[in-house]
């Protein structure tokens, strides 16, 4: 336990390194933005508010799941995380569809200037940046395990390739094609929106016990590989913030021991934890029924 709250502290880090990289980055997109009327680079600006917004309640739900367990929480705060993220879904939802009512307004207005192509470079640095923002989250949320740090990721290499997505309209504004610039912020809203969908959905899986069924086979399937279970009678997983809890039945032969039923358990433990970095496991051991081992291939 102790070794996972270490892990959910080094988390931190990956959140501060975003909200670093997007306090620097809006400030820098909107004032380019306004300066060189280019609504894609204004969307995108709005996009790494929400995305402030987002790394902040990362940040929070992971300071909030180091919390130790108390009496009303027996599992500990680890699901602060999962909150956080449903949070900052609605906010970015909220801004994303905002985004694209600024967008359809500008797309069908009667004028519309061309923003300067000095914005363009603004959007590809800021895009450059966001990816070197990507690999480091990622490899830190790889190494230590982190669910929460692993979505913040993710969210920094769709911001990259927003800023892509604004510099292909501001080049091709420069080339007659000024409805290209709002059809991007239209892109980049949908994006927002997108991201927004995606966090809510997860968040709300996990919050419900949902569980991926094809993962759910391959925990199965480790414990049925474990040396002494003959068959699993139930098995059952939820995600708890970064961690995965299991609750399994599993049965043995009737003519082993206490102690032996216990060692297998034991077993069952470590080959979850070394197989799928999963430390909360509770097995529950019955003796395989008479009328079942006289069946055939038992």
């Amino acid at each position: 336990m102790a070794n996972q709250y270490q892990e959910i502290r080094q988390g931190e880090k990956g959140a501060w390194v975003s909200i670093g990289a997007y306090v620097i980055l809006s400030a820098a997109k909107l004032a380019a933005g306004y300066g060189f009327v280019s609504a894609a680079l204004v969307a995108d600006g709005f996009n790494n508010l929400t995305d402030i917004i987002a790394s902040a309640a990362v940040l929070i739900g992971l300071r909030i799941s180091q919390k130790p367990p108390d009496e009303d929480h027996p599992y500990g705060h680890f699901r602060a995380e999962t909150i956080a993220a449903l949070i900052a879904s609605f906010i970015m939802a909220t801004v994303g569809i905002q985004v694209l009512i600024d967008a359809c307004k500008s797309l069908f207005a009667d004028h519309r200037t061309a923003p300067a192509l000095f914005s363009a470079w603004i959007a590809l640095a800021a895009s450059a940046v966001m990816f070197v923002v990507y690999i480091y989250n990622r490899r830190l949320a790889v190494r230590i395990n982190n669910q929460a740090l692993m979505a913040a990721a993710k969210d920094n290499l769709s911001d990259a390739l927003v800023s892509i997505g604004a510099a292909v309209g501001i080049i091709g504004a420069q080339f007659g094609l000024p409805w290209l610039d709002p059809v991007a912020a239209l892109a980049v809203g949908f994006i927002i929106c997108k991201t927004a969908w995606e966090i809510f959905y997860s968040s709300t899986h996990a919050l419900t016990d949902g569980f991926n069924e094809k993962e759910l086979h391959s925990l199965r399937g480790t414990i049925e590989g474990t040396q002494g279970v003959r068959s699993i009678k139930d098995i059952r997983a939820r995600i708890h913030g970064s961690n995965v809890l299991i609750d399994v039945v599993v049965q043995v032969d009737p003519d082993l021991t206490l102690l032996e039923s216990h060692r297998i358990s034991d077993e069952i433990e470590r080959r979850m934890e070394r197989k799928h970095n999963i430390m909360s496991v509770h097995v529950h051991v019955e003796p395989l029924g008479l009328e079942e081992l006289t069946q055939p291939g038992s």
